[in-house]
């Protein structure tokens, strides 16, 4: 055990604990991304008159 770790704890430790149940970084940025992607598909296809035809569920 460095003297580094030791001083600041251990991570998979607070992760666990202190951050439980919240969004990571990554996850956020993803999350904003499709956001994003999907704002401008509906923007562009208004802007193009095409119909927004939803999400398809191929089962």
């Amino acid at each position: 055990m460095s003297l580094l770790s030791r001083l600041l704890g251990n991570d998979k430790q607070r992760a666990a604990t202190q951050y439980a149940g919240r969004e990571s970084a990554t996850e956020t940025a993803a999350r904003k991304r499709r956001e994003g992607h999907r704002a401008r598909v509906i923007r562009d296809g208004d802007a193009a008159g095409q119909p927004f035809r939803g999400r398809r569920d191929w089962t």
